[in-house]
Order: C-alpha cells, then structure tokens, then sequence
C-alpha cells in the first residue's frame, strides 16, 4: 500500500526538521524501501528551489488564505451617490428596470464617447439604492484583475501571502452591479468572466473556493463599439471581441446623444449648480453641437462635440468668467483646422461673442490666444 503525504511529511520532519535536500529524501527513501521520485512527487507542493524542500510553507499558505484582505470591501458602501442636476434620457427608463428586477441579465451599452453611458448605470443604481462596482477595462486587464489573487500583507513583522477578492468576486457576493467600462478596450483575457456572464460564478482554483452569485448581481458592460473594432479609426485601441463573450449578452443598448431640448436642460441644472445663471450661453452651446454632429454624421467633419465636452465648456466659464476662454481651453484637443472652424461656427451660433484673438508674445515669437 502507498504511503500517505502526510505520513511522508512527518516522517521527514522528524528525521531531518523543515528544510530537507534531496540527499535528505534519498536516504529516507532507502530506509523505507520507496522510490525517490514518486516521494518528490507527493511533496511537490513544498518544493522551494531545485533540490530544496520546506515541509512548513504548505501550513502558512494553508493559514495566509484563511486570512482576511487588506480593506475588507464588505464594510464599504458601495452605493453611488446621487447626481442632482442628473437627467434621465435615452435608454435610462430600461437600464433602471433591468436593474430594479434583480434579475441576471447582462446588458451591453454602445454609444459615442461623452454620452452618458456610464452615467446612467451609476444613477439607476443611486436611485434605487444598489450596490455598483465599477471596472476600467484596458488591453493589460486580466484574470487576477478581475477574479483576485494572492497579495503581500504584514502580519505583525512577518510578510504574508494573503488572498484578495477582485471587484468581480466582490460583486458576485454582494449582489452588486458589475459595471464593465471601456470594455471593447479588453482582450482575450476578460474570457476568464465566460461562467460569470452565463450567471454560473466562479471557481476559485488557487484557494479552492467556488463562489455563486448572490440575488441581485447582474452585469452591464459600456463601449464606444459593438465589439467589432473601431474601423474609422475613431477608437484607437478597440479590439474585435470574441464572439462567445458578445453572446452572452442578451441585450444591446444604442446610446445616442441626448435630444437639444434635454441637452439644455443637462447644462443648465450643471450652471446653477456652479452658480451660474446665463441659459441662453447653454442654448447657444447646445445649438452649436447640434450643428456640429450633423455635419458628423454626414461625413463633413471628424470631430464631435460631447454632452460631456459641454459640461467641460460649462465648467471651464464658472472657473474663467469669459465665454470665449471656456470654448477654447475645451476645445484645444482637436487640431488645429478643426479647433478653428468650430470656435468660427460658434461665432456664427452666438452674435455676443468674440474670437480669441491671437498674440505674439515678446519673447518667443510664438502665437498665443488671448
């Protein structure tokens, strides 16, 4: 009959303490009349270098994911905060219910950038007092981001390897929304989250945990593209996600920009909230990016401007008190043809205003805008 790893283990301690060689195995191993590579095999797990054995790491790794994380994420409150000056517009009416039913169903959110997408999760979620975990997904994302993995944590003066739940595990537990940022950002490594997204949890191979989502979880994900790439280019950094992850949604949202009339309501709740009160620079605004995403989706320019580039302009003005700063500093981000013919465009929206007027300064020589 085959000798038991525990017995093994002990034997060896006895014989030769914690640390052992290979020395120390095959002269256990002549005394009892076994063979030295199927011991070295049931002990595999104490292995520590190339010929090297510590038969106590085995209890301290067994003791460290017993452990409780650094921040215990369960004495949090991860509700959102409310937004007051928040609007409902677009697909917000079925986002709410979605997550109000308490039902597994992942949703898919696709829509320009700057449209709300995220926005309307959070607030669905504030308003009915749910639970949300946000994650930022990019091209580095992976397992250990999302599921969780073995982290170095002081116990007293001692480094322990200590187990930590990821935002995922996090969220199964809770009963939290998930919330997939940026997700077409991902690569194939986010198809660690396929039994999640099927509502069957996860099994935690490294601590031999199996986690069920608890009532309530659901999972919604936002993307600037269906999961086919950004094939104008738009996007940089978009990649084709797989199908089978894609599949797994049974729902697609098309986020589109807010209609004008509820766009100035958006900025105008935003001024007073900054403690301004000009609406007619809001409905100028609003009027202006109208204009300008028309003229996008006719293929005419290749710039858009956001609801939240809007809110940006909005702030900028409560900071600087000159209308014409704020459009600027906000719009810098775009070349210089583009910069130009959408400060000329406002021009034409708005009779009181008046373009930068560029100077040279002294020492330089460079052009400035004042």
């Amino acid at each position: 009959m085959g000798l038991s790893t525990d017995y093994i283990v002990t034997s060896l301690q006895e014989l030769y303490g914690e640390s052992l060689t290979g020395a120390d195995i095959r002269a256990w191993c002549a005394m009892n009349g076994s063979n030295y590579q199927t011991v070295a095999n049931k002990i595999s797990d104490y292995k520590v270098g190339r010929g090297k054995w510590n038969l106590s790491i085995q209890e301290k790794l067994e003791q460290t994911y017993q452990a409780p994380p650094a921040m215990p994420a369960f004495a949090q409150n991860l509700v959102p905060d409310k937004d007051d000056t928040f609007v409902k517009f677009g697909n917000f009416g079925d986002i709410k219910k979605i997550i109000q039913s308490k039902l597994f169903y992942p949703t898919f959110i696709t829509g320009l950038s700057g449209n709300g997408k995220t926005l309307s999760v959070e607030q669905a979620c504030a308003q009915l007092g749910r639970e949300m975990i946000r994650v930022n997904i990019t091209i580095e994302t992976d397992e250990d981001d999302l599921i969780g993995g073995l982290r170095l944590s002081k116990d007293g003066e001692t480094t322990v390897t200590t187990w930590q739940d990821g935002p995922v595990v996090e969220a199964l537990q809770r009963g939290a929304i998930l919330l997939l940022d940026e997700v077409d950002l991902a690569s194939n490594k986010i198809l660690c989250l396929q039994s999640i997204l099927e509502g069957k949890g996860v099994y935690l191979k490294t601590i031999g945990k199996y986690v069920k989502p608890s009532k309530g979880f659901n999972v919604f994900a936002t993307a600037n593209t269906k999961g086919k790439g950004s094939e104008d280019g738009r996007f940089i950094g978009t990649n084709v996600l797989n199908e089978a992850f894609l599949e797994r949604f049974p729902v697609t949202f098309e986020q589109a920009y807010p209609t004008p009339a509820t766009e100035q309501k958006i900025l105008e709740g935003i001024a007073l909230d900054l403690g301004l009160e000009d609406r007619d620079f809001c409905k100028r605004l609003v009027d202006w990016a109208d204009i300008i995403r028309k003229t996008f989706y006719d293929d005419i320019v290749d710039e858009v401007i956001s609801t939240r580039r809007l809110v940006h302009i909005i702030r900028a003005f409560s900071i600087f008190k000159d209308k014409a700063k704020a459009i600027q500093v906000c719009v810098n981000r775009f070349d210089d043809e583009t910069k130009q013919s959408f400060l000329e465009l406002y021009d034409k929206v708005d009779a009181d205003f008046q373009m930068p007027v560029p100077e040279v300064t002294s020492n330089t020589g460079t052009d400035v805008t004042m």
